[in-house]
């Protein structure tokens, strides 16, 4: 099992003046620990799960192309990137440009968006629920024709694309790896069998009905289940070593692959040494 280190909290103690040195001193300690990826929010304000909205939130993409530069081995992703944010035309050139410049480690982490309090207090497009949706399926498959090799037009009903010209191409082959997040069972999951090459599930009783639903839209559309990686969203790592060994080893036998979590103090980073001496090769064979 892979482990992937979630940072949603920016704010630290050295301020938005250390921030930087910060950010890299975790993501190489996350490295050396033996963590597989390494993601950040598509948020713009903090949410109020991780700490007040007026904490410190760094823009995605700008993040992420920051801590390309700062690593050499960790894939790197927003999770999840909010896809009426920004135009998918643009977008596949973002995350094209951080895997040529990562040398090829880039992921499309993408859902649906959530978050309308942000959106309106620095006035981005927040359209409905259900155009979102829409809009997130053109959105994917706009990226799909932009990492092959048809150039040609794109006509859908909210993006209309002249010409789909991608230079350089992305290093990732066919594609960089594309991640769908949510659970949602009728359109998510969905999408997720049409397109996507992993999930990603919040860790919780629910999990295993949701593997099977996405079993069941993997068999509608005839798509391999076992073609896409089990990713879940977890807990975070706050817990004892050996009970979060324990407790991977249960989502193992569910055929989960990759668990994400958020690291509590993480700019301590002696936590993060911890997990790479105690639970990373625990799991690395499961």
């Amino acid at each position: 099992m892979k482990l992937g280190l979630h940072i949603a909290d920016f704010t630290y103690p050295s301020g938005p003046q250390g921030l930087a040195d910060d950010l890299t001193r975790i993501a190489v300690t996350a490295e050396e620990a033996g963590i597989a990826r390494v993601s950040v929010m598509d948020h713009v304000w903090q949410i109020r799960p991780v700490g007040p909205i007026e904490n410190d939130m760094l823009e995605a993409y700008t993040t992420l192309g920051y801590l390309a530069a700062r690593t050499e081995r960790v894939e790197l992703l927003a999770w999840v990137t909010a896809v009426s944010y920004r135009d998918p035309g643009l977008l596949a050139k973002l995350v094209t440009t951080l895997d040529v410049l990562s040398k090829g480690r880039a992921w499309l982490g993408i859902g649906a968006a959530w978050n309308d309090e942000e959106a309106r207090g620095l006035g981005l497009f927040f359209p409905s629920t259900a155009e979102r949706f829409e809009r997130l399926e053109e959105t994917l498959r706009i990226c799909l024709q932009m990492w092959s090799a048809d150039e040609g037009s794109f006509e859908g009903t909210h993006y209309r694309l002249e010409r789909t010209l991608n230079v350089p191409q992305s290093l990732t082959r066919p594609h960089p790896p594309i991640l769908i997040g949510g659970g949602g069972e009728k359109k998510t999951l969905r999408l997720v069998a049409q397109y996507a090459n992993a999930c990603n599930l919040f860790d919780g009783p629910e999990l295993p009905h949701k593997l099977d639903v996405l079993r069941q839209r993997c068999e509608e559309v005839g798509r391999d289940y076992d073609d896409i990686e089990k990713t879940v969203m977890g807990r975070g790592y706050g817990s004892d070593p050996k009970e979060l060994v324990a407790h991977l080893e249960e989502l193992a036998k569910l055929g989960v692959q990759e668990y994400h979590g958020l690291m509590p103090d993480v700019s301590e980073l002696e936590p993060l040494r911890e997990l790479g001496r105690e639970v990373v090769p625990a799991v690395a064979d499961l």
